[in-house]
C-alpha cells in the first residue's frame, strides 16, 4: 500500500505565473536593487492604503528597521505582547532597548490594551501590537493610549496581510506596520518582509538602514552617472532582491482569492468544532480575519499534537511565551 499522504503545517502556493515572473528577472540586467523593488513596494503600499512601502529581507528585518527608525536605544522600553514569535521582542533588544511584556486577552491572544497601559513608565517609547493569527488588535484603544503618552504605535502584522479593523486594512492602523513574506504566510517571496507607513521621514530612514546606512543604492548611482555615495549611519544589508520582489508582485495578485479560501475553511472549522471541547479563538465582529493561523484551545495539547502527527497531519503550537525562553530568563533576567 502507498504511504498515507502527509499534510504539512504550511506550504507555499507557486504557479506558472510566479515562475514566469521570476524568470523574466533572471534574464534581465537587475537581480537586486533594480526596478522590481520599488514596483513591489508600491503595490503592497497601495493594497494597504499606505503612503510608503520599504521592502526588506524578512519580517524580522522590518521590525528591527522600525525600532531603528524611531530611535530605540539603551534605556528605552517597548511594550510587546507576552505571547508572540520571539522576533517581536528581539527587535527591541537588537537596538539596546528592553522589551516589556504585556499580557494578552485570553479569548483572542491579542495584546490587552489595559495591560499595555499598566506597563507604561517614563522610559516607554513605543508599543508593538501583534495581529495574532491574522486578527487585528483593538487599534482604537491602542491609538488612544499611544497618543495620551506620546508613544509610537507599531503594528506587527506579519500574520495579517489583508486583515481589516472597522473597515480599514492593516497597514493603515499604526505609525508603522510590518509584514512577512515567509513561505507559510499569505504571500511569499521565499524570505522577505516590508514596512509600510504614511510618514515619509520614517520610510527614508528605513531605506537607509536596509542598505548599510548608505544614502543611495547602486541603481540610483547608475541613473545619476556617479560613483559617489555616503554612509550616514550604521545600517545592515536587509535588502530584498528583484527576484524576490517579482515573485511577490505575482503572488499579491492572488491574495484576495486566497483570503476568501482561508475564510471559507475557517467557517467550516467553526461549524465542525461547535459543541465539542475544542475551543477556537474569538473573532470580533468589527474585524475581518486574515487567518494566517487557525488556533484552537484543547485540554491535552501535547497529546493532541502527537496524535495529529501520527495521523499524518502537521500542527504547531503558537507560541511559548517569550519570557519563558532561556535567553530571556537567563540573559535578561525575566521570570
Amino acid at each position: 500500500m502507498p504511504a498515507a499522504k502527509f499534510i504539512p503545517y504550511g506550504r507555499q502556493s507557486i504557479d506558472e505565473d510566479d515562475i514566469a515572473a521570476v524568470n523574466e528577472v533572471l534574464r534581465s540586467d537587475w537581480l537586486t536593487t533594480g526596478p522590481k523593488v520599488p514596483e513591489f513596494e508600491k503595490a503592497v503600499a497601495e493594497y494597504c492604503g499606505a503612503g510608503h512601502g520599504v521592502a526588506v529581507s524578512s519580517g524580522t528585518a522590518a521590525l528591527h528597521a522600525a525600532m531603528y527608525a524611531i530611535g530605540i536605544g539603551p534605556g528605552d522600553e517597548v511594550i510587546v505582547p507576552a505571547i508572540t514569535f520571539v522576533a517581536t521582542a528581539n527587535c527591541v533588544v537588537y537596538q539596546g532597548g528592553m522589551p516589556v511584556f504585556a499580557d494578552v486577552e485570553a479569548d483572542t491572544l491579542l495584546i490587552n490594551p489595559d495591560e499595555v497601559k499598566s506597563k507604561i513608565t517614563a522610559r516607554t517609547k513605543a508599543i508593538i501590537a501583534v495581529d495574532y493569527a491574522g486578527q487585528a488588535c483593538d487599534y482604537d484603544a491602542l491609538r488612544d493610549i499611544a497618543d495620551q503618552y506620546g508613544l509610537t504605535l507599531v503594528a506587527d502584522s506579519c500574520h495579517a496581510l489583508g486583515a481589516e479593523y472597522r473597515g480599514h486594512k492593516t497597514g493603515t492602523l499604526a505609525d508603522m506596520t510590518v509584514f512577512s513574506f515567509h513561505p507559510v504566510k499569505h504571500i511569499t517571496t521565499g524570505e522577505g518582509g516590508m514596512l509600510v507607513t504614511d510618514d515619509a521621514q520614517l520610510a527614508a530612514r528605513v531605506k537607509i538602514f536596509r542598505n548599510h546606512g548608505i544614502t543611495s543604492d547602486h541603481r540610483l548611482r547608475a541613473e545619476n552617472h556617479t560613483w559617489e555615495y555616503d554612509m550616514v549611519d550604521l545600517g545592515y544589508n536587509y535588502r530584498l532582491s528583484d527576484i524576490q520582489c517579482a515573485l511577490g508582485i505575482s503572488q499579491l495578485k492572488k491574495l484576495t482569492s486566497w483570503l476568501t479560501s482561508r475564510r471559507k475553511i475557517a467557517s467550516y472549522y467553526e461549524e465542525t468544532f461547535a459543541g465539542t471541547e475544542i475551543r477556537p479563538l474569538k473573532t470580533h465582529q468589527d474585524r475581518l480575519h486574515a487567518y494566517h493561523l487557525y488556533v484552537v484551545k484543547v485540554i491535552a495539547r501535547d497529546e493532541v499534537f502527537f496524535a495529529m502527527r501520527r495521523a499524518g497531519i502537521a500542527v504547531n503550537v503558537h507560541y511559548k511565551p517569550i519570557y519563558m525562553h532561556n535567553y530571556y530568563q537567563h540573559k535578561l533576567n525575566f521570570e
